[in-house]
């Protein structure tokens, strides 16, 4: 069940970034097409994403730890029982040992970035380290080691790049409209299909960042279930981490998390309760334990 549950999720997570990916050269090509050209607005739209995703890749553990005022710890001594956590879960992960980074705030919570397992980091909240105990801390750090060794943090990245492409795209549309924009050249009404292409294209543009937030936030929750899963793998204890998470769900909100990258921690850092899944950055507590619950 375990093995089958990990490679479900790995097919799930492939075909949403499949779709995401789709998704970036579809506005490209809507924007490219009200505009005269749906192949210049393709090489635009695959042109940004590509510069982009890389200067993200690039930068993001420096980035990330800024945004969310993590200060590394290069000695071991500074937190023994996290710095050891975190070689054990890598070593049995087989992974390079990541970066360990600590996050001043009483919330219990921790994520992962980087590019690879090679550049990787973790981070850890004092509030997570206060409350958990070897076995939940272990779950904790298992669960972002699997994001490290299942490339997740990279997945994480790119689905941000993508999701800033759309809005730089969406952006130059709209101002464009804004200003008159348009195929100029194109007769009013000489062409029924054309004017409904154009319909679609406009309707694509103005729809773009939602269903953009949406792919990006089911992509998140896939991937909190993949990694629940492979740390119990990781740990062969299923009980430390459904534990853990009951912890998680009754934690405080975090006083200082950055929006942006809200998706990356283990739970919801904001405690926001949602009525619909499709806007939440991280499945419920319940099902996850359910699923685990289940192995």
């Amino acid at each position: 069940m375990l093995f089958q549950q990990i490679a479900q999720n790995k097919r799930k997570t492939i075909y949403v970034m499949v779709g995401f990916i789709l998704f970036v050269s579809l506005i490209g090509a809507a924007i490219g097409y009200f505009y005269g050209s749906w192949i210049g607005g393709l090489l635009l739209a695959v042109v940004i994403a590509v510069v982009y995703t890389l200067i993200m890749v690039s930068q993001s553990t420096s980035v990330v730890m800024a945004m969310n005022h993590a200060h590394e710890v290069t000695d071991a001594n500074a937190a023994p029982e996290l710095f050891h956590v975190v070689e054990d879960m890598a070593m049995v992960a087989r992974v390079p040992m990541p970066k360990v980074y600590i996050i001043d705030d009483p919330s219990p919570n921790a994520f992962a970035t980087g590019n690879n397992p090679e550049h990787a980091a973790v981070a850890a909240t004092t509030g997570l380290l206060a409350m958990m105990n070897r076995e939940e801390l272990e779950g904790v750090i298992g669960h972002e080691i699997s994001h490290v060794r299942n490339y997740d943090i990279r997945i994480s990245t790119i689905a941000l790049a993508l999701t800033s492409t759309i809005s730089i795209l969406v952006n130059f549309g709209m101002r464009g409209l804004w200003w008159g924009g348009g195929n100029r050249d194109r007769k009013e009404g000489s062409n029924p299909i054309d004017l409904i292409l154009m319909v679609l294209s406009l309707l694509a543009i103005i729809l773009a960042p939602i269903v953009a937030t949406m792919i990006q936030l089911a992509l998140s929750r896939n991937r909190e279930y993949l990694a629940d899963a492979s740390s119990v793998e990781l740990t062969r204890n299923p009980q430390g981490m459904i534990s853990a998470l009951r912890k998680l769900e009754g934690g405080q909100p975090m006083k200082n998390v950055d929006s942006a990258s809200a998706a990356l921690y283990i739970s919801d850092p904001a405690k926001k309760k949602r009525e619909s899944s499709l806007f939440s950055t991280h499945p419920a507590i319940a099902d996850r334990i359910e699923r685990l619950e289940k192995m």
